[in-house]
């Protein structure tokens, strides 16, 4: 089943998600449900709440990245209740885009790795470090879970040329090829 991407302007996207607990009826679903909707709207991620879903879940698909870095050919992961441990290494740019923010994309600076411990669909705990590209997918998706978005980093500047787009964003006046969930105002 496939989601509707919930939009900017939903008060879900600002909130901190809660953790999941090894039990959650369901779990295997959503999960399946969101790699559904995620290679359906074209990302390369997707966070619980972009989903609706108030919990502390992403999956990423590195695929997309692997003409750059061949290690990502088959780099496909679910992080559930992910704790970022670490950011280190050299800040560098990139534009991001967001299924939340349809038909916006900027330059964001961020660091090169991130050390993360997450449980996988298993329930088996990891911590590992991930960079370049892959790090960034999932410092983004982990800011998702924190009820931030790729346009916090954005200086006061840019943010006030993006304000008539981020209204028509949370107002519906957007037209992705997805389907989204409107803000309730």
């Amino acid at each position: 089943m496939k989601y509707p991407i919930t939009v900017y302007g939903d008060p879900i996207l600002r909130k901190r998600a809660e953790d999941i607990s090894q039990n959650m009826e369901g779990l295997s679903e959503i999960i399946e449900n969101m790699w559904e909707t995620m290679y359906y709207a074209d990302g390369v991620g997707l966070a619980a709440p972009q989903a609706g879903l108030p919990i502390r879940l992403f999956v990423i698909d590195g695929s997309s990245g692997a003409e750059e870095e061949p290690e990502l050919k088959d780099f496909r992961k679910a992080f559930i209740n992910p704790e970022r441990l670490e950011l280190t290494g050299e800040k560098w740019v990139m534009n991001e885009g967001c299924l939340s923010l349809p038909e916006i994309r900027e330059d964001v600076t961020r660091p090169d790795s991130v050390r993360i411990k997450y449980f996988d669909e298993n329930f088996i705990e990891h911590d590992e470090v991930f960079s370049g590209f892959i790090g960034r997918v999932i410092q983004h998706e982990y800011d998702h879970l924190e009820g931030k978005l790729f346009i916090d980093y954005l200086s006061p500047l840019k943010k006030r040329l993006l304000k008539s787009k981020l209204n028509d964003i949370a107002r519906g006046n957007v037209q992705p090829h997805y389907k989204i969930k409107i803000p309730v105002k």
